[in-house]
């Protein structure tokens, strides 16, 4: 056993320090590099033999999904199936390095509070329950009987089941999240906030929408045969890096490539492919053949731009532009469209997107030029205020030239957590449809609430007035990861109870209500035994294909229970308890034997007929989907629907910038491996900002000072992110970036994104002040 601990041992603000040392960015990823980077903390943190056995069965079919982004995976495997920050991943959760006794003694909320996200990872695998007591500064160990009987004692003392909340990370099996669910609505509530509702939930709206699945409507396979690629808001070289090897094998099938993005991104300039000899030894892969700096907020302004010039391009020259025979069969709302889009104002696009008219031109003449075009995105767009219009836009432009259910064309939104998807299809979700709600009741004879939810801002919103007194989180970080940080730590202490269900600490375990317990869990590399056997579990990637993941290695402790055995023994504690519990749900068999979940599984949730029989084919199965597999939309009236939706760029003062939250290369979610950047340039620290150089010497600020970040907002609050160092970097004009979570302080609460209500954390208006 390792007994390594980090150096950092830093108190007072939860942020971090300034970087140590800023370099240039880097203009390429991956590569050499790559490799030390991923392997060297994996040898240090782990032995030889459980890195190797680890690294070389992730992602593959006899091993374990890999737990950072949900990447699909190729039909055909190479022996190394993970990228640099998939081993970190595997490394921050297998570590053999344990949370022992007496470090609870050692340190008491009050310490733990301020402490920073990477001195909190490090620290170890939990792997004892522990109870915080009303008025206690300390948790203390318990066993998992008392644990249980303590929740199902609060759970049960509350006046209303919607009195508590219960959040999902995406990291959580298909199997956990469906018996999540059902405990959840058997319990009697449909308060099932998760990570979706801060990060994709703008594509489910949006997609839902217009196309009536919210999800992709391609395969892994058509990047290899698109003609154009056009890639919105996302950075594939550290949030999800094994994309770049689909990217390079487009673009060595003849794909073009364009970039729309603030930041100039590494992986997207060049791609040195660490598992080829030209990625190793040569200059790798130019890929970008376009890069759109755009302003932020300017997405849909360049998304009507460009199909506004399609439509020109029909109009003159009709019948060979527009895909006639798709629109007239499958989609409606063309002539509106039409219409609209005539009367889009140039100079008011130019002043959205900061582009030049040319190179607007240039995208639209390559997307007239391609037969098989694939647009994708990431919280680039999800994340702003008009990010469901936004989307709606990128539907518009592929429906002119039928680009949905084609071969190598398609919408493409990129997960980021590996199960995110999954968790939303086994119906954690605080708006499941009747249908679904209709079968699970028939399935075990409960009654299933049909109120609609709370989503992760409401649950917020609701324990700062009161109004939940309980929150039970199945992993994930929910205050490090919500907006607002100052506002949602206060509305959290407010909690009765808070209830954490975990691999290693966060944030989370140290901001809590007035009790708290942190119940440790088996993570996605542990085996998995239960009576039946050693068991698997499922996982659903972001272009709808569920396939087995397989724990490798022995857990860190005895007396870990996976997520199933934690809900399944929960659920059993609290509604055996309750005279107006639902029917004879057999809990202990569902723990006993994944395979029975399954079988619910299969009655329960669509396109999941015969679950465990296909998820022990090879490769697993693709979910059914009506626009990718067939053209067919179910939507209201069974078509397509191109939509109007009204420009309103983002107003920025004078004297002020729009600021949108970033992730490190060292990061996932709210985990902190490093404090680094190292495409960025940025070393040892986090708290940083980065704008255009042109607008500091407007604004009179010089590179490397030291800031303090002022959020503005119409509220009149005054959030400051303090003490972040200027760095002159290469963003778009008027614009700047700071780091997430961190810079979450500067994101009110209220600020959602219209019928999606994601946080805004994408052009934030902030102003610089000396710190």
């Amino acid at each position: 056993m390792t007994t390594h601990r980090p150096e950092e041992t830093q108190p007072g603000d939860p942020t971090d320090t300034p970087p140590q040392e800023v370099r240039p960015p880097k203009d390429w990823a991956a590569g050499l590099p790559g490799i030390a980077h991923a392997l060297v903390p994996a040898l240090r943190g782990m032995s030889p033999t459980r890195t190797a056995r680890l690294l070389l069965s992730m992602n593959h079919r006899d091993g374990f999904d890999c737990m950072s982004c949900a990447w699909p995976d190729p039909d055909r495997r190479k022996p190394a199936e993970f990228c640099e920050n998939g081993a970190k991943a595997v490394t921050w959760e297998a570590t053999p390095l344990v949370v022992e006794p007496s470090f609870w003694a050692e340190h008491p909320v009050s310490d733990l509070v301020t402490r920073t996200e990477h001195w909190l990872g490090q620290q170890g695998r939990l792997v004892e329950p522990v109870h915080k007591a009303a008025g206690s500064d300390h948790y203390v160990p318990v066993s998992w009987d008392e644990a249980f009987a303590i929740v199902a004692d609060r759970l049960n003392g509350l006046d209303s089941p919607d009195q508590a909340s219960f959040y999902t990370s995406g990291r959580t099996s298909n199997e956990a999240a469906f018996v999540y669910q059902l405990f959840v609505r058997a319990f009697g509530t449909n308060n099932l906030p998760d990570c979706s509702n801060m990060c994709h939930e703008s594509t489910g709206a949006a997609l839902g929408e217009t196309i009536g699945v919210g999800k992709a409507t391609i395969t892994y396979d058509d990047f290899a045969l698109a003609d154009l690629i056009v890639i919105m808001g996302q950075n594939p070289g550290t949030n999800h890096p094994r994309m770049l090897t689909a990217l390079e094998e487009a673009k060595e099938n003849g794909a073009s490539i364009v970039a729309v993005n603030p930041l100039p991104e590494a992986g997207l300039k060049r791609y040195k492919n660490p598992q080829t000899v030209r990625g190793l030894a040569g200059r790798g892969t130019e890929l970008a053949d376009q890069f759109l700096q755009i302003r932020l907020g300017g997405d849909m302004a360049l998304l009507q731009a460009v199909s506004k010039r399609v439509l020109d391009a029909e109009a003159a020259a009709p019948g060979t532009v527009l895909d006639h025979e798709f629109l007239a069969a499958h989609t409606s709302g063309l002539d509106a469209l039409r219409a609209h889009l005539a009367d889009l104002d140039e100079d008011a696009v130019l002043a959205a997107t900061g582009l030049a008219s040319a190179e607007i031109d240039e995208l639209a003449g390559r997307y007239l030029r391609a037969e098989r075009v694939i647009v994708t995105w990431a919280m680039g767009l999800t994340q702003h205020a008009k990010a469901v219009p936004t989307i709606k836009e990128i539907v518009n432009l592929l429906l002119l030239r039928g680009n949905i259910g084609r071969p190598g064309a398609g919408a493409s939104p990129i997960r980021g957590h590996s199960n995110v998807q999954g968790d939303r299809t086994m119906g954690i979700w605080e708006q499941m449809p009747d249908s679904f709600l209709d079968a699970l009741d028939a399935e075990f004879g409960i009654a299933s609430p049909r109120a609609h939810g709370l989503d992760a801002v409401a649950t917020v919103e609701a324990m700062a007035a009161g109004r939940v007194r309980a929150l039970v989180a199945l992993g994930g970080n929910l205050v490090g990861a919500i907006s607002d940080t100052g506002a949602a730590e206060e509305a959290v202490r407010r909690a009765d109870l808070t209830v954490q269900i975990s691999t290693k600490l966060n944030r989370s375990h140290a901001v809590v209500g007035r009790e708290a317990l942190i119940l440790p869990t088996l993570g996605r590399t542990d085996i998995d035994r239960q009576a039946s056997g050693e068991q698997m579990v499922s996982v659903e990637d972001t272009v709808c294909a569920v396939h087995a993941s397989h724990g490798k290695v022995e857990p860190v402790a005895p007396g870990l229970l996976s997520e199933v055995s934690i809900v399944t023994r929960l659920a059993r504690a609290v509604l055996g308890e309750r005279p107006d519990g639902p029917g004879p749900i057999d809990w202990a068999a569902m723990e006993r034997d994944y395979d029975v979940i399954r079988e619910h599984i299969a009655r329960v949730v669509p396109g999941c007929e015969d679950y465990n029989a296909k998820l022990r084919r090879p490769n697993g199965f693709r979910l059914p989907h009506g626009p990718r597999d067939s053209r067919t939309f179910p939507t209201a009236d069974g078509r397509a629907h191109l939509t109007v939706n009204e420009l309103a760029p983002v107003e920025c003062p004078p004297g002020r910038l729009l600021l949108q939250t970033i992730r490190s290369h060292d990061q996932f979610n709210t985990t902190i491996y490093r404090r680094d950047d190292r495409y960025r340039g940025i070393k040892g620290g986090r708290a940083v900002v980065l704008v255009n150089p042109d607008d500091l010497v407007e604004l009179g600020i010089a590179d490397g000072s030291t800031v303090d970040v002022h959020g503005e907002y119409h509220d009149g609050v005054d959030r400051v992110l303090r003490g972040q160092r200027v760095v002159a970097y290469p963003t778009a004009r008027g614009c700047a970036a700071a780091y997430f979570p961190e810079a979450n302080v500067l994101v009110p609460l209220g600020a959602t994104a219209e019928t999606s209500r994601t946080p805004v954390s994408k052009a934030v208006v902030v102003r610089l002040e000396p710190a």
